[in-house]
Order: structure tokens, then C-alpha cells, then sequence
């Protein structure tokens, strides 16, 4: 794996700082990914964490390389610190493109790439609109940082409803039909559909269980 990433310069321009991360575009058209320290943790505990999620996310990202996944390909990562170097993808996100027009055959594709991702064994953890790029004319899948390998249902299922729940919170007006083609495209692409969706309905039915509990 790839190492040797330099420390933030002044000529970074931050694109995002959130509860994990801070993320920058640096000269040459490339992503750094630090990761925020923790002041509430115990030093060593902080600097493992951080350092685990790092190389994890970046041997995920290597691994849909591989895959000719459309995905960032990984420039450098120093687990030690945190950081991560990764492609700058140009383009719109998803979540700023999806319309009535096309949300048909953008969901179609995504419904497609998320079996490709189960089938492969990874967990993306947050796939949402804002998380994909339309790049080339193609939607890539973006942000890694809370992905995991995993073979069980439960998990892709979980995956599926979180889709599911970024569209009807972002996308109010076409998410029904979007996320149809989304489940029509993965059926057709995943040989363990049949139980991921079945799986599915029963996370959907205990999300709404607790949150007439809450």
C-alpha cells in the first residue's frame, strides 16, 4: 500500500470538515482526508482508531480499484497519521442532479453498482446522493470512511435501507419511484437479492416500529 502523504499547506482549500474528518483539495486535483483528532479519548486509543479507519478505508478503496469499480483510486496513505490522499473526482453530486427526468435510469444504475458492492463483499455504510459523482458520464461512489467487508444479508440490507432513507429525506417528491428502479436494477444484478430483500423488509418494519416508540 502506498504511503508518504504531506501535511495540510497553505494552499489547501477545504471542501468539508465534519465530526471525522476534514477533507481538503490540494494542488495537482487531489483529495486529503484527515482525520480528526479526539481530545476526549485516550492519546493512544485516538491515534489507533484513527489510524485503523484509514488503512481500512483506503484497502477498501484499493480493492474496487481492482474491481474496475467507479470509485477514487488512493494517491498515498499514512495510516500513522490518519491521512489519506485520494483522486479529486470532477463533477456534480448526485444528490444536486437527480431529477423526475432521470432519476429512473440514475437509481437503475446506482441499484446496480450497490449489488456489485455486496457481491464483492463490501458494505458502503453511507450511501446517500451527496456520497455519489456524476464523473464521465457515469455515477462513482464516494466516501469510504464508514465502509467494511461483510458477507451477511443483515448488513447489506441495513445498506439498502439507508439508501432508501437518504432518497425520501433528499428527494421527497421522486424517491418512491427512484428507489424502485434502484431495487429492480440490484435484483437483477445480485445472486443473493431474493434474502438481502427480504432481509430488507424486516429492517424497514423495525425502523418504523421504533420510531412510533421514540
Amino acid at each position: 500500500m502506498v504511503s508518504n502523504i504531506k501535511a495540510l499547506n497553505s494552499k489547501s482549500k477545504i471542501l468539508a470538515i465534519g465530526a471525522e474528518a476534514t477533507i481538503t483539495l490540494e494542488q495537482g486535483n487531489k483529495i486529503l482526508k484527515h482525520r480528526i483528532k479526539k481530545s476526549y479519548r485516550i492519546k493512544e486509543i485516538d491515534e489507533k482508531l484513527r489510524s485503523q479507519r484509514a488503512r481500512k478505508e483506503a484497502s477498501i478503496l484499493e480493492k474496487l480499484s481492482k474491481l474496475d469499480f467507479p470509485a477514487p483510486k488512493v494517491i498515498s496513505e499514512d495510516g500513522k497519521s490518519g491521512k489519506l490522499e485520494i483522486e479529486f473526482l470532477e463533477g456534480k453530486k448526485v444528490r444536486d442532479i437527480l431529477s423526475k427526468s432521470n432519476s429512473i435510469k440514475l437509481s437503475a444504475e446506482i441499484g446496480k453498482k450497490i449489488a456489485v458492492l455486496h457481491k464483492n463483499k463490501i458494505i458502503h455504510g453511507d450511501l446517500t446522493t451527496s456520497n455519489m459523482i456524476f464523473h464521465n458520464n457515469e455515477i462513482y461512489f464516494i466516501d469510504f470512511g464508514l465502509s467494511f467487508v461483510s458477507e451477511r444479508v443483515e448488513d447489506m440490507a441495513v445498506d439498502l435501507h439507508l439508501f432508501r432513507q437518504a432518497l425520501e429525506s433528499k428527494h421527497c417528491e421522486i424517491w418512491e419511484k427512484a428507489f424502485d428502479a434502484c431495487i429492480k436494477a440490484y435484483k437483477a444484478e445480485s445472486k443473493l437479492s431474493n434474502e438481502v430483500i427480504k432481509r430488507f423488509k424486516i429492517v424497514e418494519r423495525r425502523g418504523r416500529h421504533k420510531g412510533k416508540g421514540s
